[in-house]
């Protein structure tokens, strides 16, 4: 017998010998697989819910709701695995992604209350430079969970039976796993049917609800689609020319100017100066809770003497760009997905805006705002808004620091600066950053105002290191009206907050302090909502306006009374925000409130078919055929961006610090603490 041959019973107990092997790998691989999955989705709803009796209450109460976000992790351990080819390596690369997706979303919705969305990807800058801000012990655990159970599944590699699947049975693997995670986040037919029997309520208008009662990966997934607005079904040429013609009929019924019998500025157009205060609020309207002095004297002032009120905010404790758009643009973001960031999604073309229409009256238009310019794509956003020029922290000249950013009173005076030395009168949108949050270290020194009441020592620090922040904005100010009340140039300033602060987290200070009932926001009255949403609004003017009570009114209606105040005639989107605001001045996704101040959770029938036109403008204005330029206002609602947009800084080296690409400014000045 040749030597390298064997008798042929030895070749066929060796065949049966691999058979087994092969047969037990392959089991083994189809049980990870699936394994994995099942483990993960629960670690997903732990890391996110934060309690193991919660995540377990939720998996028995909704089992088929559990099983879909199974399988949608398989999809994504299998996609994985077709292009990786390690059962362990994939896991390891699926279990860091799920692990990263609950974590981020617990954390959102501890700070602002809102989940992980597909489009949270871009903002990968952003959430960078916050981060830093907000690492806390629980983050700090759940991080730590995510890496151990990563080891673990790596360490699975020593002990999985070694298989390998044909080239071609990945790829199958692959496209199918591919297709189904397509199918689920655009909602085919199919995907819908089966999502229907499964029972699946897409709650679009919550959307931490939203997660809580899908799922994080299943509702995660769903919210791909909401990356592109839907067209409503009732836009057409023919309904933008009929609203058109509405406006037409509305401007002439009432004349569009308005002026006053006697002109006080005799023919000189005022400076108009919009100061929007990051995360400023009235701490005072705190229930059981006192200070030791009045940390807001200035706003308290003007809202007896000068036009004031409330403005109804989208945002809580974050997304400052939100509120930027609303108020810009006159667009409301009720009409956009849940969780959407405009300036990073859809603003990418020319939109009209009031910095676009003041430029159209002779104005300068600026953005300032002490932070840095790549922030929320301002950069880019505030060209095709129509602004001439944005001077970000990049352009500010040794700058005073208070805390952790550039303080209020250098905003103040980089304002007084800009105006002084430009001849045109000015429109400037100011976005301020000092007493941005957290607010858990007392980063001013001593506080100067106590506050007293039934608090935790913890809560009582951050809400005393909050107050004094707030009563520099209010300080910074009193800077402008002292300068201004002495010049012979006129000058309206507009005076609001972003948003709520988040003080605390899980809505500390607020729960504590009795202003909410609870620390879920799902269980918020209408008149929780409101108070959670409502941000003071002053004014202040060196000439004479007929003071103006303001009880409520939404930041995308805001141009168009300041308009009104100012006496100019309002462009067609302002004008159709005029006439809603007239029978809807309060407008969020979740709550609505009428002319008379009654709380509805969705607008009346009786002001639909005006919704359904403001929906359709703002869609023709930002994704549609611009249709109402045709009809009204060419030339305002299709101006391009201006040629010569920050021209004034256009240095090399500012540039690159503007976009994020270079050395940091010099270090700022700091300023002195109380």
């Amino acid at each position: 017998m040749h030597p390298n041959l064997k008798p042929r019973s030895d070749l066929h107990k060796k065949q049966q010998k691999i058979r087994p092997q092969r047969l037990g790998a392959m089991i083994s691989l189809v049980l990870f697989l699936i394994l994995l999955p099942v483990f993960s989705v629960a670690g997903m709803e732990l890391l996110e819910r934060g309690s193991l009796h919660d995540t377990m209450n939720w998996i028995s109460s909704n089992q088929s709701l559990y099983i879909l976000n199974v399988g949608i992790t398989f999809c994504l351990l299998a996609f994985i695995y077709a292009l990786v080819g390690s059962l362990a390596i994939s896991g390891a690369i699926s279990t860091l992604l799920l692990g990263l997706m609950a974590l981020i979303s617990y954390m959102k919705v501890t700070m602002i209350g809102e989940p992980f969305f597909p489009w949270d990807i871009l903002l990968n800058k952003e959430s960078m430079d916050i981060a830093s801000l907000v690492t806390g012990k629980a983050a700090l655990v759940r991080i730590g969970a995510i890496a151990a159970s990563i080891i673990i599944v790596l360490a699975l590699r020593w002990v999985l039976p070694r298989t390998k699947i044909s080239i071609i049975s990945r790829i199958g693997l692959g496209l199918f796993s591919l297709y189904a995670l397509y199918a689920f986040g655009i909602k085919t037919p199919l995907a819908g049917k089966i999502l229907d029997h499964v029972g699946v309520n897409e709650i679009v208008w919550n959307q931490q609800e939203n997660y809580a009662s899908n799922g994080t990966a299943l509702a995660f997934t769903l919210n791909v689609k909401n990356s592109i607005v839907q067209k409503p079904d009732t836009y057409s040429n023919e309904a933008i020319g009929a609203v058109a013609t509405t406006i037409e009929e509305s401007a002439q019924k009432a004349p569009a100017l308005k002026k006053a019998s006697v002109d006080p500025l005799q023919g000189k157009k005022p400076n108009v100066i919009f100061i929007m205060s990051e995360a400023f609020w009235d701490p005072t309207l705190l229930t059981n809770v006192k200070f030791s002095e009045d940390p807001l004297p200035t706003v308290h002032r003007l809202q007896k003497e000068s036009s004031s009120g409330y403005l109804l905010s989208p945002q809580f404790g974050g997304g400052t760009s939100n509120v930027e758009f609303e108020v810009l643009t006159g667009n409301s973001m009720s009409f956009l997905p849940g969780g959407s960031i405009p300036y990073q999604q859809y603003v990418s073309k020319p939109v009209p805006s009031l910095a676009s229409y003041f430029a159209d009256q002779g104005y300068k238009s600026m953005g300032i705002h002490s932070y840095e310019g790549w922030f929320w794509d301002r950069n880019s956003v505030y060209k095709q808004l129509g602004f001439e020029s944005f001077k970000s922290s990049e352009h500010f000249v040794n700058p005073e620091t208070k805390g952790y950013f550039i303080s209020d009173a250098e905003v103040s005076r980089n304002i007084i600066d800009e105006v002084d030395k430009t001849a045109d009168p000015m429109f400037i949108y100011t976005v301020t950053m000092q007493n941005h949050g957290p607010y858990d270290d007392p980063r001013y020194g001593e506080n100067q105002f106590k506050a007293e009441g039934n608090l935790t020592p913890q809560a009582k620090s951050i809400l005393e290191t909050y107050a004094q922040g707030a009563h520099d904005a209010d300080q910074s100010l009193q800077m402008l009206i002292d300068h201004y009340k002495n010049s012979d140039e006129p000058t309206m300033i507009v005076f609001y907050g972003d948003h709520l602060p988040m003080l605390g987290l899980d809505y500390q200070v607020y729960k504590e302090a009795g202003f909410i009932s609870t620390s879920n926001a799902n269980d918020w009255s209408l008149e929780e909502v409101k108070k959670m949403h409502s941000i003071p609004l002053v004014t202040w003017s060196n000439f004479d306006m007929p003071k103006q009570d303001i009880p409520l009114l939404s930041d995308s209606f805001l141009g168009a009374h300041v308009l009104d105040m100012l006496h100019m005639e309002k462009p067609a989107n302002f004008a159709l925000n005029a006439e809603l605001a007239a029978k809807v001045p309060g407008l969020l996704s979740n709550l609505v409130v009428d002319q008379d101040q009654t709380l509805h959770a969705q607008a009346p029938e009786s002001v639909k078919p005006l919704l359904d036109d403001y929906r359709n403008v703002q869609y023709d204005l930002l994704f549609g055929k611009q249709y109402l330029a045709s009809y009204i206002d060419h030339d305002y609602l299709t101006k391009a961006s201006q040629p010569s947009y920050n021209a004034e800084f256009d240095d090399p080296e500012t540039k690159l610090r503007a976009t994020g690409e270079s050395s940091p400014p010099p270090e700022a000045k700091p300023a002195s603490v109380q």
